[in-house]
């Protein structure tokens, strides 16, 4: 789970790190607000359009499991853990 919501964070902050990389090459300092404020929020919806496409191409590929989970039994005196079938 950790993973996942570390993943999301870097996905949204990526626009950012370009947008800073971008400022760096045209020799503007990526430190001063004035260079930001205009392409802020756009940045933020670039970062959460990418969040979202992530989230649903995981979604929509994720391998399912049609016979379902079977929890955790004892089969001839032994503990089976659970797992999906």
């Amino acid at each position: 789970m950790a993973r996942a919501l570390i993943d999301d964070i870097l996905l949204f902050l990526l626009p950012f790190a370009l947008f800073g990389a971008w400022l760096v090459l045209r020799q503007r300092s990526p430190l001063r607000w004035i260079h930001w404020s205009d392409q802020a929020v756009r940045l933020a919806i670039a970062g959460a359009a990418l969040v979202i496409a992530s989230i649903l191409g995981v979604a929509l590929t994720a391998e399912r499991h049609r016979d379902g989970f079977v929890p955790t039994h004892l089969e001839n005196g032994r503990v089976v853990p659970g797992q999906f079938r």
